[in-house]
């Protein structure tokens, strides 16, 4: 009878080793841990999406401008047509170039060569190469946190939660397995949630970091070859 009213507590003490029932028995610290770090997933993955989603969408929208650009058509109206209202980051640089090409235009004897003119068109694309690549790494910050920080958290919620389970062991004075486990196990998930959230994050932030890199030195040589041609423009207009 006895070891049958120990057998029933070592039943009750080991409780539900589901993923739900492991949260639900947590210690609220740890439960913290794990809905941070849950949270933290979820927004990771919602990154991801957007970035990749983004950087293609940018791409594509590059290659079109790139054959329109290149077709030998007229710039004053693909500056209409694009320029002056730009729906991607090509399209931006191109406009802030010609607007400023344009304004200068108007300055009597100002071409490329003289007056400042190249060196503020210049500024111009870089500072637009600069703004657009700002807008389009919004959020890498939080990939690299999340991945530098994640397991850290998780290590926390572990370290709770074995300190947690260890002072129930010393509250019910037995050492089972059957007791010890569940506590244990409830800690270690929430360093299993923390690697969950840092390696995707990791891995995207390398990948899209890659990919980021790749658009602003595509971005850059745009810039660079349309200053040679306004350039050129401007030295058969003298």
């Amino acid at each position: 009878m006895h070891e049958a009213v120990d057998t029933a507590n070592i039943a009750a003490a080991a409780g539900d080793l589901t993923i739900w029932g492991l949260f639900v028995q947590a210690d609220i610290v740890v439960k913290l841990v794990m809905v941070l770090l849950v949270f933290a997933s979820v927004w990771v993955w919602a990154i991801v999406f957007e970035k990749v989603t983004s950087i293609r969408r940018a791409n594509k929208a590059a290659d079109a401008f790139e054959d329109r650009f290149w077709s030998g058509g007229s710039l004053d109206d693909l500056f209409e047509e694009e320029g002056t209202k730009p729906a991607h980051p090509m399209a931006s640089v191109f406009g802030a170039a010609m607007s400023e090409w344009r304004r200068s235009q108007r300055v009597a004897g100002a071409d490329m060569s003289r007056s400042g003119v190249r060196d503020r068109v210049e500024r111009a694309m870089n500072v637009t190469v600069q703004r657009e690549m700002d807008r389009m790494e919004r959020w890498m910050v939080f990939l690299a946190s999340v991945g530098s920080t994640a397991p850290f958290v998780g290590l926390f919620g572990t370290v709770w939660g074995i300190m947690h389970s260890f002072a129930a062991i010393a509250e019910m004075h037995n050492t089972n397995l059957a007791v010890v486990a569940p506590g244990i196990a409830e800690a270690l998930f929430a360093t299993a949630i923390g690697l969950v959230a840092a390696i995707p994050a990791v891995l995207a932030y390398n990948t899209i970091s890659s990919d980021l890199a790749r658009f602003a030195s595509r971005l850059e040589g745009f810039g660079t070859e349309f200053g040679a041609i306004l350039s050129r423009q401007s030295e058969e207009r003298v």
